[in-house]
């Protein structure tokens, strides 16, 4: 496995289990009253900045795993970030032209704040997800 297909892995894993987290926060402080009431911002501003630091890490200790691994990128390892990195930006697109919909709409912050974290959430996972099926599959030929 490149360094680079498990650079893909730490991203996946770590988002998943990231927005797996956030949701269950916020689920967990809702008391049946509206939605929109739950205090989030403390919780998207540490899951997402937990798991900035957790990618981190793990990327330290994939290092320390196997300190001799080669860290150079070909010309297949440049092609896979590209497409992983195309899929995945599709997702940011979305969120952006939602956001900026819900905004018009003047729909709550809540709603707002979350639709653009989903999408951030997809797009890691989406284009990781790409990156790690064409490492496993090969690059599609066009």
């Amino acid at each position: 496995m490149t360094h680079e297909e498990k650079r893909a892995w730490i991203m996946l894993v770590v988002s998943v289990i990231a927005y797996a987290g956030y949701v269950a926060v916020v689920l967990g402080r809702h008391d049946g009253g509206s939605l929109t009431a739950v205090p989030y911002v403390g919780a998207l501003f540490w899951t997402v900045g937990g798991a900035i630091v957790a990618s981190m890490l793990a990327e330290i200790g994939m290092g320390m795993a196997n300190p001799r691994a080669s860290r150079v990128k070909d010309d297949r390892d440049r092609e896979i970030g590209r497409l992983g990195d195309h899929v995945g930006h599709a997702f940011v697109v979305i969120g952006a032209v939602s956001a900026l919909l819900m905004a018009m709409a003047e729909w709550d912050w809540f709603w707002i704040a979350n639709v653009i974290y989903l999408c951030f959430v997809l797009s890691a996972v989406i284009g990781s997800a790409a990156k790690v099926i064409v490492y496993r599959r090969g690059v599609p030929q066009w």
